[in-house]
C-alpha cells in the first residue's frame, strides 16, 4: 500500500511541479507602484512571457498546503525549491519530513529518506504531459498555451493584489484553472493556487527568492543511497 501511495503522490506532483514553478517567472518583474490602475492583461502577460525568458535560475523558500478532499484532510510542508533553466528543479522538503524531488532534462528521481525508498522517471515524459511542463521546459508561450484574465469577481483583493486566473488551453489537463495572487507594489507572487480534477486542492506561498545566482547543474543530479529500495515508475 505505501508503494501505491507514493506513487500517487509522485504523480501528482510531476503533474504540478509545472504550476508551482510558473509563479516565480513573474518574481523579478520591476516594481510599479505608482500605478493608480490595474494594467492590461496583454501587458501583464508579455511581463511573464519577458521575464521567463530572461530567467536562468532561481531559488526560493516554500510552503505547501495540500487538501485531499475524500478524507479532508490538509498538509503542510516546508522547504526550498531551486530552478535552473531549461529543464531542472530540485524540491527540497524539510519539514514535517525530510523527502527529495530532483528532475532533470534526463531523469526525476523522488527520494523519501524516512522509507529507504527512490522512484525514478524518465523526464521526458513529465515534460511532454502538459501545457504548463511544455512552458516550463522552454517550448511553450503564454498565449499559446492559456487564456489568462484577472479574476472577474475583482481585479484586486482587498489589499490592492492583483487576482490573475490562467485557464490551460490543452484538453485533459489536471485542473481547470490557476489562481494567482500578485503584489501591487512589487509584483511579486504572494499566493498560488489550484484544485485538480478530484477536488483536492494545493496552496503554495513564497519567500525568500534569489535569481540568476548561477546555481551548479550538479545541484540536479542524484545519487540514490546505498541500501535504498529503488522504483521506475511507468
Amino acid at each position: 500500500m505505501k508503494t501505491i501511495i507514493d506513487k500517487n503522490w509522485l504523480f501528482r506532483m510531476m503533474k504540478s511541479i509545472a504550476v508551482f514553478l510558473t509563479v516565480f517567472l513573474a518574481m523579478i518583474s520591476p516594481a510599479d507602484s505608482c500605478a493608480a490602475e490595474v494594467p492590461p492583461i496583454d501587458d501583464t502577460v508579455n511581463r511573464l512571457q519577458r521575464i521567463y525568458e530572461q530567467t536562468r535560475d532561481f531559488q526560493a523558500n516554500f510552503i505547501q498546503e495540500t487538501t485531499v478532499k475524500s478524507i479532508r484532510k490538509t498538509d503542510t510542508e516546508e522547504g526550498i525549491v531551486y530552478f535552473k533553466n531549461p529543464k531542472q528543479m530540485f524540491w527540497d522538503y524539510k519539514k514535517p519530513k525530510t523527502k527529495k524531488l530532483i528532475v532533470n532534462a534526463q531523469k526525476s528521481w523522488l527520494y523519501l529518506p524516512q522509507d529507504k525508498a527512490v522512484y525514478t522517471q524518465e523526464s521526458d515524459k513529465i515534460f511532454k504531459s502538459e501545457a504548463l511542463i511544455k512552458f516550463l521546459s522552454g517550448l511553450g508561450k503564454l498565449r499559446n498555451d492559456f487564456t489568462i484574465k484577472y479574476d472577474p469577481s475583482g481585479a484586486v483583493d482587498q489589499n490592492g493584489n492583483y487576482l490573475l486566473l490562467l485557464y490551460p488551453r490543452e484538453k485533459g489537463a489536471s485542473y481547470q484553472y490557476l489562481q494567482m495572487t500578485i503584489a501591487k507594489n512589487d509584483f511579486h507572487i504572494l499566493r498560488v493556487s489550484f484544485d485538480d480534477v478530484m477536488g483536492n486542492s494545493t496552496i503554495l506561498k513564497f519567500s525568500g527568492v534569489k535569481m540568476n545566482t548561477g546555481l551548479s547543474s550538479k545541484l540536479f543530479q542524484f545519487q540514490p543511497p546505498s541500501g535504498a529500495s529503488i522504483f521506475k515508475m511507468p
